[in-house]
């Protein structure tokens, strides 16, 4: 049996992000040299890259990367299969590079972006498929949003102490405000509005919505002739719900998003909100 030590476990762990019974195993088959059994993962991790295809990656980071002017943002997931990689910081370096590397490039797509050249000769497909055999976990990218204009900036969230950002918001407005736009990317992590304004819902999302609350107000036996206003109440009430503009203000729900930015004189242009798996 090779001789090495729990921490010598640990510290391949760290070092690759891969789980313990792998390290375990590679560091018999390098006895006991972390340094071989790096090795040894890293070309494991090659051949099982395929294997990990059908696997489900539901964890992971959003990350971002505002200008130093604020003219310009980016706002990135990238996804793995457990926490403990995700917290890892090989992991979040590959994050922030691919976040970097949007920013410089500001690709059109996401299948612009994974074709793009990260460094020299190497695509960024293949520089999150190395991260994937490296790390020996599934690696996924397939959502970033990057914002240009007068003012752009973030909100990154946190659900548990010990993990990366779960959550990222990031908004542009046609005015330099900071506290405006911390208590709007605040306000949008926490309500997850779909749309900015009515006029942005499709129009057969709203035509379901009357035809289900039409359907609704029917079967709870209201009169015919209520029916009109009720179901308009209905619709407007889930407006309300899912615009941001309609929505009650976080920080004073006595005020809509919509009033809190007119007082302010201010304009939001647009806003994305990444919740990691979601």
């Amino acid at each position: 049996m090779a001789n090495y030590t729990a921490a010598d476990v640990k510290k391949l762990r760290e070092l690759t992000g891969a789980g313990m019974m792998d390290c375990k195993k590679a560091l018999e088959e390098g006895d006991g040299n972390v340094d071989k059994a790096v090795e040894l993962l890293r070309v494991k991790g090659q051949k099982g890259v395929a294997k990990r295809e059908g696997r489900s990656a539901e964890n992971g980071a959003v990350v971002s990367l505002i200008a130093d002017d604020n003219t310009s943002g980016v706002l990135l997931e990238l996804k793995c299969e457990t926490d403990f990689v995700a917290k890892g910081d090989k992991f979040q370096a590959v994050a922030n590079a691919l976040a970097a590397h949007v920013a410089k490039t500001s690709p059109a797509d996401l299948e612009a972006l994974l074709a793009s050249e990260i460094e020299p000769g190497k695509t960024v497909q293949a520089y999150v498929d190395e991260a994937n055999a490296n790390l020996g976990e599934k690696i996924v990218l397939d959502r970033f949003a990057q914002f240009s204009g007068t003012y752009v900036t973030a909100y990154m969230h946190r659900t548990m102490p010990d993990l990366p950002p779960q959550i990222g918001v990031l908004v542009e407005l046609d005015k330099v405000d900071a506290e405006v736009a911390k208590g709007l990317a605040q306000h949008i992590a926490a309500f997850a509005p779909k749309y900015l304004s009515r006029d942005d819902v499709p129009a057969e999302v709203v035509e379901t919505e009357r035809r289900v609350a039409e359907e609704t107000t029917r079967a709870e036996g209201k009169p015919e002739a209520a029916l009109p206003k009720i179901v308009e109440g209905r619709v407007n009430g889930f407006f309300k719900e899912v615009t941001l503009l309609g929505q009650p203000y976080a920080l004073d729900n006595k005020k809509s998003v919509q009033k809190v930015l007119d007082e302010a004189g201010i304009t939001l242009k647009r806003f994305t909100r990444i919740k990691v798996g979601i």
